[in-house]
């Protein structure tokens, strides 16, 4: 088992497979109501990346840099479990959790009846994550837990792979890092948080993140131990929910912390990430994220797994070209 602490990877512990084939596509009544549901984010060009005092230069958070964009779509919230049950029925799709038959489930949140079910050896560079036979998107703290108790958290356990397997039923896309953070951002230049440079304004939370010392004690004081529901807090200013902690969300970015750092037509005008690579972009944090060890709360901070990865705090949220006007 192998992977950074933000965001364990699988390794060479799943066997390769082909992604699970999806028979069916939702309704066109279906995609046109998802897409009307969506927030539109206007074209403009907006300062990328950071240089945050507790950044991670390894990561490539750098060099702030002016992107333009041109107008797209995003969901305001990540998909629910509901929505990707609801994908499954109509799809008959299987995660790659499902077909590896395990993901990783932080050790706290483990089901009683699941404990039998831990697989042998941890991640090295974070061992409070266990691998779980039988953990998936139905089950996310393994046999004996159940999402219908989390319908309207995020759906997790999934892979880039699944994510993009359930845009493209639902007529959308994964969104671009750029695009990503851009709407995060919420037309803040170079703020730390989607809502502004302090973590607690007038002591308020705003983000589901770890609470007390990490991995030992969860005080919970946010309101949640686990993932939160999608509307848990305000909005920022463009009507985006939760893009500080929670879950990482899946980018249609291959990672890099060097390609975007060239200033060429490319990375400047609607970036897509490099042609190739071997990991994708995750964004966002997680409700396991904490400044002594996983400060990547913050919205320019970046990370990665394998687009085959699955674990208990990864998530993802859809996007969408413009219709063409009628």
């Amino acid at each position: 088992m192998s992977g950074a602490c933000c965001a364990p990877a699988s390794g060479g512990d799943r066997e390769i497979a082909e992604p699970s084939a999806v028979r069916l596509q939702a309704s066109d009544r279906e995609r046109a109501q998802g897409l009307r549901a969506m927030l539109r984010i206007p074209a403009g060009t907006y300062l990328m990346g950071g240089d945050d005092a507790d950044a991670f230069p390894e990561d490539g958070e750098g060099p702030v840099r002016a992107v333009r964009l041109s107008p797209f779509l995003i969901d305001a919230t990540a998909v629910t479990n509901r929505q990707f049950a609801t994908f499954v029925r109509s799809s008959g799709y299987r995660t790659d959790a499902e077909r590896y038959g395990w993901s990783f489930v932080f050790y706290a949140l483990v089901h009683p009846d699941a404990r039998h079910l831990v697989r042998d050896g941890t991640v090295a560079q974070a061992p409070w994550w266990l691998a779980v036979d039988g953990a998936c998107w139905q089950a996310p703290y393994g046999p004996g837990s159940s999402w219908t108790e989390l319908s309207n958290h995020p759906v997790v356990h999934v892979s880039w792979r699944d994510a993009s397997a359930y845009a493209a039923w639902a007529g959308k896309r994964l969104p671009t890092e750029a695009e990503w953070e851009m709407a995060a951002r919420g037309g803040l230049e170079r703020a730390r948080y989607p809502w502004g440079d302090e973590l607690l304004p007038r002591g308020q939370h705003r983000c589901n993140i770890w609470q007390g010392k990490f991995p030992q004690d969860n005080t919970g004081e946010d309101g949640h131990l686990g993932t939160a529901p999608v509307k848990s807090y305000r909005p920022n200013n463009l009507g985006v929910y939760n893009t500080s902690g929670n879950v990482w969300e899946w980018c249609s970015d291959w990672w890099s912390t060097t390609w975007h750092a060239a200033d060429r037509p490319e990375t400047r005008r609607d970036p897509a990430g490099p042609p190739t690579g071997e990991a994708k972009v995750i964004r966002g944090g997680s409700y396991l994220c904490h400044a002594s060890y996983c400060n990547r709360y913050r919205v320019a901070a970046r990370t990665s797994n394998t687009p085959d990865s699955s674990t208990g705090h990864m998530g993802f949220r859809c996007a969408a070209d413009l219709p063409p006007p009628r």
